[in-house]
């Protein structure tokens, strides 16, 4: 019998395939609005103007200082640089650090919200926004956060790099395993966490060995979209937790931490969630953490902690943040737990 179980689904109206690029200008018009600020991190601002050439005099103008982990600081930039360009409206392009910039915008001043994704990040189908201020990332849930419009075309996936391409999967991948165990999981969004991890993981075994494999890029953007639904509709646990706190306070790059620590993570709550985690462990030769490490190593993905820059000492300090306000975990979060976890990720040993 299935049990009982809420389920609220996010609005949003998504455009999915190859050359749905096209469609930017109609869906700025569709939303009632006549000028939309582009944002773009520095490494994609030649995509931004093009996107801006595209659409014309729709274009009120770009930022292109987006950056990891949303910092404040650049939020208030960037809100200075939307009231001075008469813009109604905000066309994210790009990944996570973009798309987190337009939402912090957006919990601002409700601006409507179009984004053109062209990672795997996952957190333009979610109302969370993840900013960091004084050293401290805190997460907000709001409607207001999250975007009306999702482009995913497929063509704009071709140049991203191998590397990229491999950690933002590997950081989807982290919603849907921890989208299973959630407190307020359900079948629907478990799911789709198995789906989309069954997506990225066929699809990226093919993107390192093709880059410019049209289907296998389709297919990835597939996976990330179904597990960024999942991050959206169901509450995370100690993995998110951890990586909030690497990348908040010892400034770690966002998916690069989620890929190293996910097999880690997963391992931790293996004992007490082996039944949700199963059908996501017979996608890995039946070992969530050892198969999630493995299939990582594979791929070439970053291993240890240590790689990233941070130092053995400074694990003492990341496990007392960690353990602090901790998030819903279906294992309880214990201290010298969490702080073995953080020694093996750092290591880059494969997880017990």
């Amino acid at each position: 019998m299935t049990a009982s179980f809420t389920y609220q689904i996010n609005p949003g109206r998504i455009l999915f395939g190859p050359g749905t690029l096209e469609a930017v200008a109609d869906e700025i018009g569709g939303l009632g609005a006549k000028r939309a600020l582009i944002l773009s991190t520095p490494f994609q601002r030649a995509d931004a103007q093009k996107l801006a050439g595209r659409i014309g005099s729709l274009a009120a103008g770009m930022f292109s200082e987006a950056a990891t982990h949303t910092p404040v600081a650049v939020t208030l930039k960037a809100m200075e640089a939307f009231e001075a360009s008469g813009a109604d409206c905000l066309v994210a392009l790009g990944g996570g650090s973009t798309i987190g910039l337009g939402k912090a915008i957006a919990w601002r001043n409700d601006a409507p919200q179009i984004v053109v994704a062209t990672t795997y990040a996952g957190s333009e189908v979610t109302p969370i926004l993840g900013q960091t201020e004084n050293g401290i990332k805190t997460t907000v849930r709001d409607p207001k956060v999250l975007p009306e419009v999702v482009i995913y075309d497929a063509t704009l996936t071709i140049d991203l790099p191998v590397a990229m391409s491999v950690t933002s999967g590997l950081n989807a991948m982290a919603h849907a395993v921890e989208g299973v165990y959630a407190r307020d999981r359900n079948p629907v969004s478990s799911l789709m966490a198995v789906e989309g991890v069954r997506a990225l993981r066929d699809a990226l075994r093919v993107i390192v060995k093709r880059p410019d494999d049209l289907p296998a890029r389709t297919d990835a953007l597939y996976g990330a979209w179904l597990c960024g639904s999942v991050l959206g509709t169901v509450g995370m646990s100690l993995h998110h937790k951890l990586c909030h706190t690497l990348g908040g306070s010892f400034d770690l790059p966002h998916a690069e931490t989620h890929a190293i620590v996910l097999p880690h993570s997963a391992a931790y709550n293996a004992p007490a969630a082996a039944a949700e985690l199963q059908p996501l462990a017979d996608l890995f030769s039946g070992s969530i953490g050892g198969g999630l490490h493995d299939f990582a190593r594979s791929l070439g993905a970053p291993l240890a902690l240590k790689d990233l820059g941070l130092k053995e000492s400074q694990l003492d300090l990341a496990a007392d943040l960690a353990v602090k306000n901790p998030y819903w975990n279906p294992r309880p979060i214990e201290r010298t737990a969490v702080r073995s976890l953080l020694q093996r990720a750092w290591e880059g040993a494969r997880p017990e």
